[in-house]
């Protein structure tokens, strides 16, 4: 697999590990290539789209705010990426690009792993392709959703086509398991009062090299929680298989992940 070179296209993107846990991918699995972060604006977006046809990359991940962009701008879909209409891992087929969303099955896996209620209701927080793929993955009886854009929240669960429940910008809901799909902790912001404190856990897709304050908030009240480097692994091992064909080597990735984490 000589050449097989990877990108990462959003914006921001330098805060990404993305970068070193599928380098360590590649080169565990003894694939030459290499996977380099590309931060660009939406016009960027599409030019990328067009080097992807022409062969300058065997494929691509896509983070904010570039998620449903992507989808439009791909030719054809898994299912899920289909149903959230929100797209963060492209493959190159022949010149064409299919879309997927590795979002929802990290987000499933670590649900499952985290211990998080199965049960309790679910409240999403945001409006963009991370809260798509959330909504598509945690279809449970009583799911809500809140953002500031009450609008973009409408068309993101008419186009999962999910049954949700409206919920005013900060409004807390007790017993609730609360997933931030917003950016609110990459930079050390904090999500609004009570929202965490109140819930019956917390997966916050939000992540830098340090803690956010929503997972601290989590760890100081004795809540189930996973945070955004435990979905960024699930989905990274899920986007390797996809453009390798290989199992990926999840040790090795996850090792690189610990220990950017530790020296970041």
């Amino acid at each position: 697999m000589a050449g097989f070179d990877l990108v990462l296209l959003g914006d921001p993107v330098a805060h990404s590990l993305s970068p070193v846990i599928q380098q360590a991918g590649l080169d565990a699995a003894g694939v030459m290539g290499t996977y380099r972060a590309l931060r660009v604006d939406a016009n960027g977006f599409r030019r990328a789209c067009v080097d992807l046809r022409a062969g300058r990359w065997r494929g691509a991940n896509v983070t904010m705010p570039h998620k449903r962009l992507a989808f439009a701008e791909t030719d054809e879909w898994s299912t899920g990426a289909e149903r959230s209409g929100s797209v963060n891992t492209i493959v190159v087929k022949d010149s064409r690009l299919v879309g997927h969303s590795t979002d929802i099955d990290g987000i499933r896996q670590v649900w499952q792993e985290a211990g998080l209620p199965l049960d309790a209701p679910v409240l999403v927080l945001g409006a963009g392709g991370a809260a798509a793929a959330a909504l598509v993955a945690l279809d449970v009886s009583d799911l809500l959703i809140s953002s500031r854009r009450w609008e973009a929240a409408q068309e993101v669960a008419a186009t999962a086509d999910v049954a949700v429940r409206p919920v005013k910008w900060g409004k807390v809901i007790a017993g609730a398991v609360v997933v931030n799909a917003t950016p609110l902790g990459m930079k050390g912001e904090t999500l609004p009062r009570g929202i965490v404190e109140q819930s019956a856990g917390l997966l916050d897709m939000a992540y830098s090299v340090q803690v956010t304050p929503a997972v601290r908030t989590a760890c100081r009240a004795g809540l189930p929680h996973a945070s955004g480097p435990d979905v960024l692994l699930a989905q990274a091992t899920a986007s390797f298989t996809l453009w390798t064909g290989l199992a990926a080597p999840s040790v090795a990735m996850r090792a690189a992940l610990q220990k950017a984490q530790a020296t970041g």
